[in-house]
């Protein structure tokens, strides 16, 4: 079985190929440039690396969100692009899903926190050993709440692992107000990666967790700041 996964969720730009559960090859990039310009040219470089063959791939899996509207537009059309011309499914990976994979046989529980800004971040609380058993759906939350949440959890007693691009602007706030025992993940853990979508994604292939790219949308979670802008105006108007 051979997985193509992308993520482009966030600021991190990610392509990988798992194959029968090996990491064959992975591509990712945190650095100024747009996913619309970096996504293509990564395919065709870890393909052409590989030498895969694209139609040889049977799946591609992506992460679908919660994360940036931008970033997952540009993804889900790569993603849907790519699968309608070599007619194979898509499968979507819940964002924070993909991104607690990086820290698989983590002991205690793992807490991805993505940043969307106003004190707000994406987040979710699962525990990652031998399969992912969700304690609290993806959601967006309050930081605050979020750390309430955790402190009222009987099961981060033995401890939360926090990583994802929200760590660097709510950390103090973590450190500050946790009561149980955590730790922050490490550079090579704690941001998005497409190796770990393709991974879980090759888990939830086997569990027929896929789907027609056509039938294929990214999940939201919230509206885009246009649209809550347009919303907050038309209030003041009435």
């Amino acid at each position: 079985m051979k997985i193509l996964g992308i993520e482009s969720s966030g600021m991190v730009a990610s392509v990988a190929i798992v194959e029968n559960e090996v990491l064959i090859a992975e591509y990712t990039m945190n650095h100024k440039r747009t996913h619309s310009e970096t996504l293509l040219p990564m395919i065709d470089e870890i393909v052409k690396m590989s030498e895969t063959e694209l139609s040889s791939i049977d799946a591609i899996a992506l992460a679908a969100g919660p994360g940036s509207f931008t970033g997952l537009r540009i993804g889900a059309a790569t993603a849907k692009g790519l699968a309608l011309s070599i007619e194979k499914p898509i499968i979507p990976v819940k964002t924070c899903e993909g991104l607690a994979f990086n820290m698989w046989g983590a002991d205690g529980l793992v807490c991805p926190i993505i940043d969307a800004r106003r004190n707000q971040v994406y987040t979710g609380l699962y525990r990652v050993m031998g399969n992912i058993d969700v304690i609290m759906d993806q959601d967006p939350m309050d930081i605050h709440d979020l750390i309430e949440y955790i402190n009222n959890e009987p099961e981060a007693r033995g401890g939360v692992t926090f990583l994802g691009d929200g760590i660097p602007i709510y950390q103090d706030s973590i450190w500050e107000e946790i009561k149980v025992p955590c730790k922050m993940a490490p550079a090579n853990m704690n941001r998005q990666r497409a190796g770990s979508i393709a991974a879980y994604g090759e888990f939830l292939y086997r569990e027929r967790k896929y789907m027609d790219a056509d039938d294929f949308g990214p999940e939201y979670l919230r509206k885009s700041q246009a649209e809550r802008v347009k919303g907050e105006a038309l209030v003041n108007k009435s």
